[in-house]
């Protein structure tokens, strides 16, 4: 059935994702091969000093993204989405949403990106004997109640972004295993919440008489391909405004921008891994076993079906980057050259690739806001040199393209050093490998092994969670999310492989270490920044 047909039968899967910068919808054949999409840009803002998005914005945004989609589908095939096979609801992981018993948000969304759950994340680390993210919703709910914020009495129910989209859509109070497992730590053995860790931390709150338990106030951790509930005619009207898309469609699980990354790069099975490169990195290894003692600067999550997982999060990654090419871009500008953005990006960063394996001793910090794996609760973005230094055009744009994954390269030499985790594969997507291979290969350098990238690598999250959708109601021969990935969607494609050059991966050793050894440059700039 052509892509035409597809659409107009109802078969199509969609598939939508909040980033930190864009939601992307993808829209998906019988194949699991994209055929149409739409996006909408976004940007988070300081709400009382928390890094936040607003619910309006999220509800603009969404339906924006699936107005967007609709007149693409109307451009390339002249029909109109009446009805669909799937749709799947994906964002940010992690952060806090609250509301109360009347579906009111209690507080400013907080997500990801906020850094005030020291104490909080402390503590339960300590209590949980497992490592506790600054960015969990634990932590954030916990904080607010150190913090003696008077809305937390009021707490009906707790969920992530894709949680809270999804029970607007569907009034189902559910989320992916995957997602879940940034709320507070799940057991792989029942995919659900650890009930030891439940019951400490209501033990620890019981003194403050708050009227509710942890359990009351989740939401329902379920796998991949469980039944998560169908599009309400409330729903329908909120995400498609025209009117036009019916009820009654299937969603499946909500899940994280990590869980769906694994997804479309195919690393769910054991020994596989990916690295997401885009506003923020993160790598996800799939582990055999458990670590031999929590680090503090290592997640443990899941896979969307429960498996465990290794997860390095930096807060920073690209968007350091593009302020440096659009400056390139405005000198463009200013000579009155043209401005193709797709080929300023191509060419500094193939400049990139003609750069010394060490910088030439130069050293970026992209911490547009802080960095909890090197210890940062708040960040500046910073670039230095010395006078003898090599300071050049390449050696310039390499020290920007090491910092983007200069601190996922520390997390990751303990899981591969230390711990000395084998992985079969890691998979690179997002922006970081759009142009060229330059990305791919410093990847590869930092982590010291091979890196693939698919021809789907840009498709990213909104792709992944499409897929999810197909899982649900494709998966006729009842198999595993990894075999049935395997089967039915990459058919063996592993993608193009980039072996680490020993001269790079010694240069980026060099290059970390003076890093790491002017680290209280950085924390300076921190300290006095206005």
């Amino acid at each position: 059935m052509d892509a035409r047909s597809t659409i107009q039968a109802g078969k199509a899967i969609l598939g939508i994702e909040f980033g930190s910068t864009r939601i992307k919808g993808v829209l998906i054949d019988e194949e699991n091969k994209p055929i149409a999409q739409g996006s909408h840009e976004w940007e988070n803002k300081l709400v009382d000093g928390l890094w936040s998005y607003s619910i309006e914005d999220i509800w603009a945004g969404i339906q924006d993204c699936y107005a967007d989609l609709r007149a693409n589908v109307q451009k390339l095939y002249g029909v109109e989405i009446e009805s669909l096979a799937a749709l799947g609801i994906s964002a940010m992981m992690h952060g806090y949403m609250a509301f109360d018993k009347n579906q009111n948000i209690l507080a400013p969304f907080r997500t990801w990106r906020n850094t005030n759950t020291a104490r909080a994340a402390k503590e339960l680390s300590e209590l949980f004997v497992y490592n506790i993210p600054l960015r969990w919703s634990i932590s954030h709910v916990y904080q607010a109640i150190l913090d003696g914020e008077a809305h937390v009495k009021d707490i009906d129910f707790l969920t992530t972004l894709a949680g809270y989209v999804h029970w607007q859509l569907t009034g189902r109070r559910v989320l992916g295993v995957g997602d879940a497992s940034g709320m507070i730590p799940v057991d792989p053995k029942t995919k659900d919440y650890d009930r030891t860790m439940v019951e400490k931390f209501d033990k620890l709150i019981a003194p403050r008489n708050l009227g509710w338990k942890l359990l009351d106030i989740l939401p329902e951790s379920i796998p991949a391909g469980a039944d998560a509930g169908c599009l309400t005619v409330e729903g329908a009207k909120k995400l498609d405004v025209s009117g036009h898309l019916k009820p009654g469609v299937p969603l499946c699980p909500p899940e994280g921008d990590a869980g769906t990354g694994m997804v479309a790069t195919n690393a769910v099975k054991q020994r596989t891994g990916n690295v997401s490169a885009g506003t923020s990195s993160f790598s996800m290894i799939v582990l055999e076993k458990e670590l031999s003692k929590p680090y503090e600067v290592i997640d443990m999550v899941t896979t969307p079906d429960g498996s465990l997982v290794a997860m390095v999060h930096c807060n920073n990654c690209t968007s350091d980057l593009n302020g440096w090419v659009g400056l390139f871009r405005e000198y463009q500008e200013a000579l009155g050259v043209p401005v193709d953005m797709g080929v300023v990006f191509t060419k500094l960063f193939e400049a990139a690739g003609r750069g010394d394996a060490d910088c030439g001793g130069l050293i970026s910090y992209n911490y547009i806001s802080g960095e909890p794996v090197t210890g940062f609760a708040d960040g500046r973005p910073l670039f230095v040199r010395s006078a003898t230094d090599r300071f050049n055009l390449a050696n310039f744009m390499r020290s920007v393209l090491y910092a983007t994954v200069g601190v996922l390269k520390v997390g990751n030499d303990i899981l591969l050093k230390e711990e000395k985790i084998k992985v079969d594969r890691i998979t690179g997507h997002g922006g970081l490998f759009k142009s060229t291979n330059v990305g791919q290969k410093i990847l590869a350098a930092a982590l010291n092994s091979p890196i693939s990238v698919m021809e789907t690598a840009g498709e990213g999250g909104a792709w992944g969670i499409a897929l999810l959708g197909a899982y649900l109601v494709r998966n006729a021969k009842n198999l595993s999310l990894a075999d049935w990935l395997d089967q039915e969607v990459f058919a063996g494609n592993t993608g193009v492989s980039v072996d680490p050059d020993p001269a790079e991966v010694e240069g980026f050793n060099a290059y970390i270490k003076n890093y790491m050894d002017t680290l209280p440059v950085e924390a300076a700039a921190v300290q006095y920044k206005k």
